[in-house]
């Protein structure tokens, strides 16, 4: 009965793999057929994604550098500056990837303009934060650049002292304002990874299936034998 319920277990995962990869594949197809909007348009909509260009100016000075980027075999980070609307509001932006020098006490240089500029990007939800080891981030409010492990656009908004747009503005890799490792996509995981995931799932409950009927077929050989 033990691999019997083990097999239905390892069945139950194949099948939740491959409803994680419709999912998935919904929420690529959004990200692909996302539709062009204005920059207040796109902020009224509850969910979903944007292709936006925006009027404003990017903060000179306040950066937020989430660590532990891989780009290319080198480790870096994702640098987000605050980009301040015609309105006054406030709109994080993704400008991709710098490389962390050798020593990591220093941090990159990261070359910006307060001068007002168009810039362009698909808009989206920042994703939720997953599981955290170790101490939460303690941003400091007056000491900038400044490294993050995790994404967490609460405590980023208070150290800036401002009301950031619940969104997340990833630039796009044409615009000069940006850096390396502009090739967004819907989400790191892809839909052919789940199938992937699913497969190995059905093919444990396969195998357990076949080592109880295995099993089964030798008890009952035993059986015959006996006197």
């Amino acid at each position: 009965m033990f691999l019997i319920a083990l097999c239905c277990i390892f069945g139950r995962l194949g099948w939740w793999q491959l409803e994680r990869e419709q999912e998935k594949q919904a929420l690529f197809d959004q990200f692909e057929n996302a539709p062009m909007m204005t920059i207040e348009q796109a902020l009224e909509k509850p969910e979903g994604f944007s292709n936006i260009e925006a009027w404003g100016h990017f903060d000179p000075d306040r950066h937020i550098l989430l660590d532990n980027k891989i780009y290319q075999g080198r480790t870096g980070v994702h640098v987000y500056t605050p980009f301040y609307l015609e309105n006054g509001d406030a709109l994080l932006v993704n400008r991709g990837w710098l490389p962390m020098p050798p020593d990591r006490r220093q941090l990159p240089d990261i070359p910006t303009t307060s001068e007002e500029r168009m810039i362009s990007g698909m808009l989206k939800r920042p994703s939720a934060g997953g599981p955290q080891l170790g101490d939460p981030d303690k941003l400091s409010t007056d000491h900038w650049p400044q490294l993050v492990t995790y994404f967490d656009l609460d405590a980023i908004g208070a150290a800036l002292h401002l009301e950031l747009e619940p969104w997340l503005l990833q630039l796009d890799r044409d615009d000069p304002a940006g850096f390396e490792d502009r090739e967004w996509r819907a989400a790191v995981m892809t839909p052919a990874v789940h199938r992937a995931y699913a497969w190995q799932w059905f093919s444990l409950a396969l195998a357990t299936f076949i080592i109880w009927i295995t099993l089964g077929f030798r008890h009952g050989q035993s059986l015959r034998e006996q006197p």
